[in-house]
């Protein structure tokens, strides 16, 4: 069953094109099937069930998180996902 569908990344807790108002942005999610995950080009650890936790900090602005799995056959899926960092200035 898990060849005939490959690495998945699901579950992502980032909605796409969202606006943040703070510079840490906690990344959660699950890639099932998983030997070598990325974020943002950044190499992280999954557990047995392909559940990740990672913490970035965001940049003022437009940014992109991007989440590569690739799984032990060397098929990937890849997820983009576009947040804008507006910074609160008031003093």
């Amino acid at each position: 069953h898990d060849l005939i569908f490959g690495v998945k990344i699901t579950n992502v807790n980032i909605k796409d094109n969202s606006v943040v108002m703070d510079s840490v942005l906690k990344v959660a999610g699950n890639a099932k099937n998983a030997v070598n995950l990325t974020l943002d080009d950044r190499v992280i650890s999954v557990d047995q069930n392909g559940n990740f936790n990672e913490t970035i900090a965001l940049l003022p602005g437009y940014n992109i998180i991007n989440i590569k799995a690739k799984d032990k056959f060397g098929y990937t899926d890849e997820k983009n996902y576009k947040i804008i960092y507006e910074v609160n200035n008031t003093f």
